[in-house]
């Protein structure tokens, strides 16, 4: 409770008494009687329930979400130029009075659901895409009054700038602004640009009428049920594709997978017989080298030639029949299986048993 409104109830207080003692009176005059102190009380009473009127009725107290225009029978144009500001404010009594304004944040719901909206009932706004499809938006406004200019807004619209600006400017810039985009651009790649093209409009339009855009929502929109069953058809066959190309990459990369496989194993059994083939190489030159470090060590050497034929011979065979003569190159055998330095005719030669 604020000074002004104190002082009010202290005056109607009075008022009461005043009343009481005019009452007083009345009944000491009715009686024949003088009315002894009670003129004096009433007098009283009346001069300060005035006086409390009076002061009361010019004590104007400003909250600080709120400003004041003072509509004035003195003041030139009957008005004051500035607003009264947060605080304990005076004006002339019964001359002037204040037209108080709330400057906080306000918003203002276009809703198709119930008890949502401004408006009882389906209050969306009703617009028609470039390409001639019916939609239902759904959409807020928040604004404020410009503290700069509640003078202007009174002598303007009064308490009317609700339902006499917000509402039919939103509504009109919705429609307009819907109508310049077609109906997939508003659901998917254009419906930023959307709300910010309202955003625009909306924001220039209230600020010529002493009003301030906050913000601009778009809370819904609402299809006619041929085009929403047509969207959900296109999305179900979207789906699928996108279902049958995610089978066709991964039979890809089956595919992928299996080749690289067959690749990896044909280059394994090329590099195997690679080095199958050099160790063969290898394995050819040891042996040449093996035979040529022989060679060289039995030539000219005819009894280690000899020793090294029969040691190959031996030692599974018992009896060999050799020739007398050297054409073999291994010299003849005694009977007892030795070598002999003549060369008798052919014998028998025995080897013991292994």
């Amino acid at each position: 409770m604020n000074i002004g409104s104190l002082l009010q109830d202290i005056a109607a207080l009075a008022w009461l008494l005043a009343l009481g003692a005019l009452g007083y009176v009345g009944f000491n005059l009715g009686r024949g009687r003088t009315p002894g102190g009670g003129v004096p009380i009433l007098a009283g009473t009346v001069a300060v329930a005035i006086l409390l009127t009076t002061v009361a009725s010019g004590l104007v107290f400003i909250d600080p979400e709120q400003r004041g225009v003072v509509v004035s029978a003195v003041a030139p144009g009957g008005y004051r130029a500035e607003a009264l500001t947060p605080g304990l404010h005076w004006i002339v009594p019964f001359a002037e009075r204040a037209q108080i304004y709330t400057i906080s944040r306000q918003t203002y719901t276009m809703s198709s659901t119930p008890h949502q909206g401004a408006v009882q009932g389906d209050d969306s706004v009703l617009a028609r895409t470039k390409d001639g499809q019916q939609v239902n938006i759904d959409a807020s406004v928040i604004y404020s009054l410009d503290p700069q200019k509640i003078v202007q807004l009174n002598i303007s619209w009064q308490d009317r700038f609700e339902n006499e600006v917000v509402r039919p400017l939103a509504r009109g810039i919705i429609r307009d602004t819907a109508a310049q985009y077609n109906i997939d651009e508003i659901v998917t790649t254009k419906r930023a640009e959307l709300v910010q093209s309202i955003t625009d409009q909306l924001s220039s339009r209230l600020g010529a009428n002493d009003l301030v855009l906050d913000q601009f929502v778009l809370r819904n929109i609402r299809f006619s049920a041929q085009y929403a069953a047509a969207v959900e058809q296109k999305q179900v066959a979207q789906q699928q594709v996108e279902a049958a190309a995610l089978v066709v990459e991964r039979k890809q990369q089956e595919a992928e997978q299996a080749r690289v496989t067959a690749q990896g194993q044909a280059d394994a059994a090329v590099i195997g017989a690679q080095g199958q083939a050099q160790a063969t190489v290898l394995q050819a030159q040891a042996n040449s080298q093996a035979v040529g470090l022989v060679g060289n060590a039995l030539k000219g050497n005819h009894d280690a030639l000899t020793f090294q034929y029969i040691d190959k011979l031996a030692p599974n065979v018992q009896v060999l029949y050799l020739p007398s003569d050297r054409t073999t190159g291994v010299p003849p055998l005694t009977p007892s299986g030795t070598l002999s330095t003549t060369a008798p005719p052919p014998s028998k030669a025995t080897f013991p048993a292994p």
